[in-house]
């Protein structure tokens, strides 16, 4: 409670007292002598009480108005410090959601493009799954990724798809490799159904029947393999199966060594892209080895020509040594004709002229001839 509410109480509480005594000596008779002085001077205090609550009621008037004014102004400034803090926060908050929007924007960009990219990517699975679902189409598969690993490999002469054999078989693709070991042949076979069954098996007894099936498929196509391509004095005593599935492949050699022992009995080898490039490695080594062979005579008459020629160019250069070394005795003797010549010219010119006649010129014998003593 404020301090102009206390003084405003107190006042009306007096202003209750005088009034209440007022009325008690109003209501007391009154005795022969007339008005009682006592309450004219009550009344004279009253109406001077009246004024100064008066006074003090305009007093506390003025200063509430006052207090009303300060605390208007100060609801005002805190309004406007209030309004201009709020505004700055939207401000701020509207720029942060304007960002996020902007980066929700640019993910929302990305996400639409891995959608499209995963649309795209199931399109290509569930094709690749039609492909795979069917026998000749995954048949096809295979041969196509057997002809990229052949074609990278191999020189064109070295290979033949599709090659007909003296029993009416195609083989998906015959290497043209001499004798031993022969022409040999590579069939492309993919036992995906069997593979899948064995993958999606749960319990032990569905997975041994499981096992049972892709072993069954993989002995049945080693069994094919062995008796449509392998034909003696036409192919190689053995063929290649290729398995266009490194996972059914390392499935095959991890849990079915049965099966891998049979195609080893059966002489049919069992290969994957990656073992399968590694063969036709070893395959063009031993093409290139036959073609030197075959080019083995043909060397030899060369370098027998080439000795034929070294022993004439010996014989020529032992002449030209003859001659060199005839020349070089010629050339001494020129030299020492030369060194003669020079002395006897040394002689003549020390001679003084006017020698008398008949007197010695102390000349050396004429030079003999080439090849008599010096």
């Amino acid at each position: 409670m404020s301090f102009g509410v206390v003084e405003a109480a107190a006042l009306a509480l007096v202003v209750g007292v005088a009034g209440a005594a007022l009325a008690w000596f109003a209501a007391r008779p009154k005795g022969p002598q007339g008005p009682d002085p006592m309450l004219g001077e009550l009344a004279g205090r009253l109406a001077q009480m009246a004024e100064t609550q008066a006074a003090s009621q305009a007093m506390l008037a003025e200063r509430m108005q006052a207090q009303e004014r300060a605390l208007a102004k100060a609801m005002d400034d805190r309004l406007a410090e209030v309004t201009r803090r709020v505004g700055e926060g939207l401000t701020v908050s509207a720029e942060k959601t304007a960002a996020t929007l902007h980066d929700l924007r640019e993910r929302l960009a990305v996400i639409d493009a891995a959608q499209q990219n995963l649309t795209a990517l199931s399109t290509q699975v569930v094709g690749l799954q039609d492909i795979l679902s069917n026998k000749q189409a995954r048949g096809a598969f295979g041969e196509v990724q057997m002809h990229d690993i052949v074609t990278a490999a191999l020189p064109a002469e070295a290979y033949t798809f599709q090659a007909k054999l003296s029993n009416d078989r195609r083989a998906d693709c015959l290497l043209m490799l001499p004798n031993p070991p022969g022409p040999i042949v590579i069939d492309a076979k993919f036992p995906l159904d069997g593979y899948q069954a064995l993958r999606d098996c749960g319990d032990d007894p569905a997975r041994k029947v499981a096992q049972r099936r892709f072993a069954d498929d993989v002995l049945k196509h080693i069994k094919d393999i062995a008796t449509k391509y392998i034909i003696p004095g036409e192919t190689a005593e053995s063929a290649l199966m290729f398995l266009p599935s490194e996972a059914v492949y390392a499935e095959l050699h991890a849990n079915f060594r049965s099966v891998v022992e049979e195609s080893y009995r059966s002489r049919v080898w069992i290969v994957s892209p990656t073992t399968l490039m590694a063969t036709l490695n070893t395959v063009r080594a031993v093409l290139k080895d036959v073609q030197m062979r075959k080019q083995a005579g043909r060397i030899q008459k060369e370098v027998g020509t080439l000795l034929e020629d070294v022993g004439r160019l010996d014989d020529r250069l032992k002449k030209l040594f003859t001659h060199i070394g005839q020349a070089s005795a010629d050339v001494d003797l020129v030299q020492k004709s030369m060194t003669k010549i020079t002395s006897r010219a040394e002689r003549i010119e020390a001679v003084q002229l006017g020698a008398p006649e008949g007197t010695e010129l102390g000349l050396a014998p004429p030079e003999a001839a080439p090849g008599e003593a010096g």
